[in-house]
């Protein structure tokens, strides 16, 4: 079980999955020793994973309601898909979602002929993202506070999220231009975000120096954000849940923003559809989720909320879940 330092040195990776042991213990204020004992064990057991997540594509929201006994494969269907960011296995209908960065000019064809291809699927519900509130790139927990959160993202650290990271869309093409060194190196990255510049000089073909100036130039562009993948349980929050809003237009944006305000809240969307915005949430119990969607202030706008608990998550931030390792 993690423990409240571990919580927080976690915390610290969702700010910058690079920063160094000596950064963290600093920011935290903690003895860097301890530090570097807790984290490796952390990255060790497989419990925390740090990964990158590009920007690139534009986002669908896909449903799909299973033949019985079938949401597993379906899931893990989807989950395998290299466009795949996350995906849910759920209680009610529908019986998974997930996230598929597809760009609109191939919409069509996913809706047409992939989806319907899906072995144990009954139906689906295509939901093209129009924009992003928040997104698991720009989430983490609370536990840190706004002086520690900047020196984590400091000069010499992450950079904060750009203009268009979790607020608009980006464009489709905003990764075609990039080099086959920098594709080459994102792929390593996506697989172990702490590797080093050495290791990802060779797997790029260019020298350390080079990947160091090039992963530098992308963090700062804000094309990478490389942070945390890890289970909300892990941070006290075991109860997770997919929440489909309905509010008035005219309140729309008032629902938005009291969402983005909200620690629980780790990913929301406005897609199209009957409902609005889509919403996946992490509380530290059932009781606080039936506040949360009961009584809590973002509420005052919302016609309905529809809540689906998730069951299991086959993949998160782009990583394919895993069992940790002893």
């Amino acid at each position: 079980m993690a423990d409240s330092l571990d919580r927080r040195i976690i915390s610290a990776l969702q700010i910058d999955g690079r920063a160094s042991w000596h950064r963290i213990a600093a920011a935290l204020g903690e003895a860097e020793r301890t530090v570097v004992r807790r984290g490796t064990r952390l990255l060790d057991s497989g419990l925390v994973r740090i990964g990158a997540m590009t920007l690139h594509g534009r986002s669908t929201v896909v449903g799909v309601r299973c033949a019985p006994g079938q949401a597993r494969m379906v899931a893990s269907a989807l989950a395998r898909r290299p466009d795949c960011v996350f995906t849910h296995v759920l209680t009610g209908s529908p019986d998974c979602v997930a996230e598929l960065l597809c760009p609109r000019d191939r919409l069509a064809s996913l809706v047409m002929d992939e989806l319907p291809g899906l072995p144990g699927m009954l139906e689906t519900f295509t939901l093209p993202v129009l924009r992003h509130i928040r997104t698991i790139r720009e989430w983490h927990s609370g536990l840190l506070t706004d002086d520690e959160i900047a020196t984590l993202e400091g000069p010499s650290g992450a950079p904060a999220p750009s203009p268009t990271d979790g607020d608009v869309m980006p464009p489709a093409d905003v990764a075609h231009d990039l080099s086959r060194s920098d594709r080459l190196l994102l792929n390593a990255l996506a697989e172990d975000g702490r590797c080093t510049y050495e290791e990802l000089g060779r797997v790029a073909g260019v020298s350390e120096a080079t990947a160091r100036r090039r992963l530098g130039a992308l963090r700062r562009e804000g094309r990478v954000r490389i942070r945390a993948v890890i289970e909300p349980a892990l941070l006290g929050l075991p109860v997770e849940a997919m929440l489909r809003v309905r509010t008035a237009p005219a309140g729309a944006e008032a629902v938005a923003a009291a969402l983005a305000d909200n620690v629980h809240v780790r990913y929301a969307s406005f897609v199209t559809g009957e409902h609005q915005i889509l919403v996946l949430a992490a509380l530290p119990s059932e009781s606080a989720l039936y506040d949360f969607v009961t009584s809590a202030p973002w509420l005052r706008d919302v016609a309905s909320v529809d809540v689906s608990l998730v069951l299991s998550s086959l993949k998160r931030g782009g990583m394919l879940a895993r069992r940790p390792r002893d």
